[in-house]
């Protein structure tokens, strides 16, 4: 994507298909999608820290519910405004969201225990709720995959090694804090690198947006 310059002296971008022009409003969308990134990493290093630190603390374990549900819906946010352009992942990243949240509600309201703790005793529930986590590995493999993100190269394999480990029961629970505790702070690390990246790069080539979209 190669800058040029209009005798106005705006922002003109040679794309793969045609010069574009980012606008306020594509700016905007990118701002929402990194304040999404930004809430959910927030409350999934909160959630972890009541994990690691409170131990069985009741109000701690019922207070992740909310926590969780306001991660997934700053992830949701962010899912919404991300620019990929193969439209068919998008989708199904977004698919995988809601998958996640339907099962996290289907189990907080059969499970008499809070959500956090029906989860950790019944590690079959991932099957479902994980969806959520299978649509945040999307972005770090995107991120990682477009901007070489050293932080989500570890996010990548070590999400669903933490997950598929509490599942098949094959790792130990030293193990699973551990994990638990790099995911939190590697994610904080991403989103806050973020917010100091150039927006051209992820809006992309706006060229290629359009040109899919006359195909379709």
């Amino acid at each position: 994507m190669q800058l040029l310059k209009s005798p106005d002296e705006s922002e003109v971008y040679q794309g793969q298909f045609g010069e574009f022009t980012i606008t306020q409003g594509d700016r905007t969308g990118v701002l929402i999608y990194r304040a999404g990134l930004g809430v959910a990493a927030l409350c999934w290093a909160v959630g972890a820290t009541l994990v690691l630190q409170s131990g069985d603390n009741p109000i701690a374990i019922q207070a992740l519910t909310p926590v969780f549900a306001c991660f997934w819906i700053a992830l949701g946010v962010s899912l919404a405004t991300i620019h990929i352009y193969m439209i068919p992942l998008h989708r199904t990243l977004q698919a995988f969201w809601a998958i996640g949240g339907a099962a996290a509600v289907f189990v907080a309201l059969q499970s008499r225990e809070p959500l956090a703790l029906a989860v950790y005793e019944n590690p079959a529930t991932l099957w479902g709720i994980g969806f959520t986590f299978a649509a945040l590995n999307g972005i770090y493999f995107k991120e990682a995959f477009c901007f070489n993100r050293l932080e989500t190269k570890f996010l990548t394999p070590g999400v669903p090694l933490l997950i598929l480990g509490h599942i098949f029961g094959f790792l130990s629970p030293e193990t699973e804090q551990l994990l638990l505790g790099f995911w939190a702070i590697l994610f904080i690390i991403f989103a806050v690198r973020k917010f100091f990246q150039p927006m051209p790069q992820d809006i992309g080539d706006k060229s290629v947006f359009e040109y899919l979209k006359q195909k379709q």
